[in-house]
């Protein structure tokens, strides 16, 4: 008797046990006789393998039994359904020149004449889609046992467990062609007809994994006059299923759709080899030709005798072409290739190429659903090609005020962005990253609400909408540190907001939300509770961080809805341009979102900022060696007009020696005219050459009493 020994120091593949030297019944022993069982090539085993007589002692048992081949362990992404079949991939690696793609040669054998099986498809015109197209073919005469050596190792080699012939074919055919396959016992169908539906609600259906399925009307099946005995695209049923009795096959092959396929999967729990590929997208135009395969392949394992087949439906139409241009492998690839290789690579991977003066007309191959558009087209000669011929080229170096001058401004504003974060750190808020998400309701309270901003498939109802906001967020999470006992919260966030699916109207913003008091209770500081003026101090260091210059900006009382109407300003630059919004949460908003608390919060657009050179850059600072000198003035304006407008016209007389201008008191009691309000500004003179006389001095005072009522409507009051 030959067997296989594994000697000391060998790991057994079962179990993973190492041997080593032992005594049984007192006799040292340094090997163990192996059955097929423990070698992983058979479920069970009743004993030790017993070799043929003819097997050469000595010699490793994988190399006699032809077990050495190479394994290549293959991941295949989403995308290439079509490389879930061994064909698949050997037109991948026969484009890239390594051996040769064999040519589909569909079997010629005998065909004894009508199929006595019938096929209805009934559908409605909304859910014909399912299943397009199915064929089969009744076998009679079959003899069903093991199927041959070769074809089990195949199988094994795969992972797939054998079976019995007819199954370990359809499997073959699986992980060949890509072409998942059925075979039905004829003497277990019910009458002579089989019938592609929808389920209907409450059938019940056993599958070939020993479980009852609940099935529903969104489910394709295959039923007889009993009810369905397939779930299309994903497993048979239990009651159909062949045996070693089975003498007579019906042998179906069809397309199936793939979001169908993966609904029904994924809603009953099924996970099968058929279900993965479907759902992935197979070739409908090969239904035929595997049929015809599989069927030759039972003939000569099983023999018997084929029918003619049975067709319901046609090839569905996939069918599309692109316009490729073959300089984008170049601009999108980075790499130079020739048109001619170019065509090559495509021609090798199945695609149609016609070429025209403007470039390529490219039609699709019914196998690629991922191929929809020309950029595809160029990952594909990339990928054969080889990403290592891409063509290296070094990056500019400019100058900081170079780069500012040249670039666009998103670059710009990703620096902005770091700036931003230290200048808003340094006053005290704290950083934190929010959902992109927030429920309907506080979608619309803060501005959105868009239908079409609501996500298919959302984490829950709290995160089922695009946020249009980043405040809705912050104030939550403001809220939340409230009733958790952390008050005085300072916030800030950056990210993006969004007003619709269109990318111009996803926008990135920086915003920031301060709650309750101003300060922490201390001896030193006299608490208040935090205002609008609290969070536009944060506002206009955040835009003199990115070189906004905030003595030229203008700020309107006027401010979104989820704002307080009284509390609340815009700050513009020019009449139209926003770059942001501060102010006081309205009350009746803070209510609706159980917000417990005082909240000022501001947003800066941060795309809508002008492009600037170098934000970090200082200007020299220059100090006089000359006293400067203070006046004072008060002027009666009109109760709406901003005092800004005031400061700016002050500021404007004379930008070399005004340096500056702020009021130091505002008074609308008694003696002043209904209507109006008092406002002293000072303004500081500051020389830099020569003292400035009595006489310049008053001449720059009376250009300020003039500008300030010619553009702010102010009058000195006297």
């Amino acid at each position: 008797m030959k067997v296989v020994l594994a000697k000391s120091g060998t790991t057994i593949p079962s179990n993973g046990m190492k041997l080593k030297p032992t005594k049984i019944r007192g006799v040292e022993s340094n090997g163990m006789m192996c059955s097929a069982q423990e070698l992983s090539l058979e479920d069970t085993s009743e004993g030790i393998m017993d070799l043929d007589a003819e097997a050469p002692i000595g010699e490793p048992y994988a190399l006699y039994a032809g077990l050495n081949d190479p394994v290549f362990d293959l991941e295949i992404t989403p995308n290439r359904g079509d490389c879930l079949g061994i064909r698949g991939i050997a037109r991948d690696l026969a484009a890239t020149g390594i051996g040769q793609l064999k040519t589909f040669n569909a079997s010629d054998f005998i065909q004894t004449g009508q199929c006595p099986v019938k096929v209805d498809l009934e559908f409605t015109e909304d859910t014909k889609h399912a299943c397009p197209l199915f064929t089969g073919r009744v076998i009679s005469g079959v003899k069903n046992g093991p199927s041959p050596e070769w074809l089990q190792r195949k199988l094994l080699a795969v992972g797939v467990r054998p079976i019995s012939a007819l199954v370990d074919i359809t499997n073959y055919m699986t992980f060949t062609h890509c072409r998942p396959m059925h075979v039905f016992d004829l003497s277990k169908l019910s009458g002579e007809t089989l019938t592609l539906r929808s389920a209907k609600l409450g059938e019940k259906m056993l599958a070939l994994d020993e479980k009852e399925y609940n099935l529903t009307d969104q489910m394709t099946v295959i039923a007889d006059e009993s009810g369905p005995i397939s779930l299309a695209g994903i497993m048979g049923g239990e009651t159909t299923g062949c045996d070693a009795k089975t003498t007579d096959v019906f042998l179906e092959s069809a397309f199936f759709d793939p979001i169908v396929t993966a609904l029904t999967g994924r809603r009953l729990g099924i996970h099968s080899d058929s279900r993965f590929r479907f759902e992935r997208g197979v070739d409908p135009t090969i239904i035929q030709d595997c049929l015809d395969i599989a069927t030759q392949m039972i003939l000569d394992l099983c023999g018997g005798s084929a029918s003619e087949p049975v067709v319901a439906g046609d090839v569905p139409d996939f069918s599309q072409s692109l316009h490729f241009d073959p300089k984008t492998i170049k601009t999108r690839g980075g790499m130079t290739v020739s048109r001619g290789k170019i065509e090559a690579i495509l021609t090798a991977l199945g695609f149609g190429v016609n070429e025209d003066s403007a470039g390529f007309m490219v039609s699709v191959p019914p196998w690629r659903f991922d191929i929809d558009c020309p950029e595809s087209l160029v990952e594909e000669v990339c990928r054969v090609v080889g990403y290592d011929h891409i063509e290296e080229e070094g990056l500019p170096h400019p100058t900081l005020d170079e780069f500012y001058e040249s670039t666009p401004g998103s670059l710009q504003n990703q620096d902005r962005r770091h700036i931003v974060r230290r200048a808003l750190a340094s006053r005290g808020l704290c950083e934190c990253n929010t959902w992109s998400f927030l429920d309907e309701k506080r979608a619309t309270l803060f501005g959105g609400g868009e239908k079409s901003l609501t996500l298919t498939n959302p984490l829950s109802r709290e995160f089922e909408m695009m946020r249009p906001s980043l405040l809705a967020n912050l104030v939550a999470g403001a809220g939340r540190n409230k009733d958790r006992g952390l008050e005085n919260s300072a916030l800030f966030e950056v990210g993006a907001a969004y007003h619709s699916t269109f990318p111009q109207n996803q926008e990135m913003r920086i915003a920031g939300v301060r709650s309750d008091s101003h300060a922490p209770r201390h001896w030193l500081n006299k608490e208040r509770p935090v205002d609008m003026y609290d969070v536009k101090a944060d506002l206009l260091v955040a835009l003199e961080a990115c070189g906004v210059k905030t003595d030229t900006i203008q700020i309107k009382a006027k401010a979104p809805s989820f704002f307080h109407p009284g509390r609340s300003a815009t700050i513009y630059q020019g009449p139209k341009n926003i770059l942001g919004v501060f102010g006081e949460l309205h009350p009746k908003i803070l209510q609706d979102i159980e917000v417990d608390a005082i909240v000022v919060g501001f947003e800066m657009y941060l795309d809508r900022l002008p492009k600037t050179k170098k934000t970090n850059k200082k200007k020299l600072l220059k100090v006089s060696s000359l006293q400067p000198i203070h006046r004072d003035f008060a002027f009666l304006l009109e109760k709406g007009t901003p005092v800004d407008k005031m400061i700016r016209a002050a500021m404007k007389v004379d930008k070399a020696l005004i340096t500056d201008a702020h009021i130091f008191d505002i008074y609308d009691g008694k003696g002043i005219p209904e209507g109006k309000k008092s406002i002293a500004l000072t303004v500081t003179f500051e020389p830099f050459e020569n003292t400035l006389t009595d006489d310049e001095i008053n001449k720059l005072m009376d250009k300020i009493i003039i500008a300030v009522g010619s553009e702010a409507g102010g009058e000195l009051r006297t």
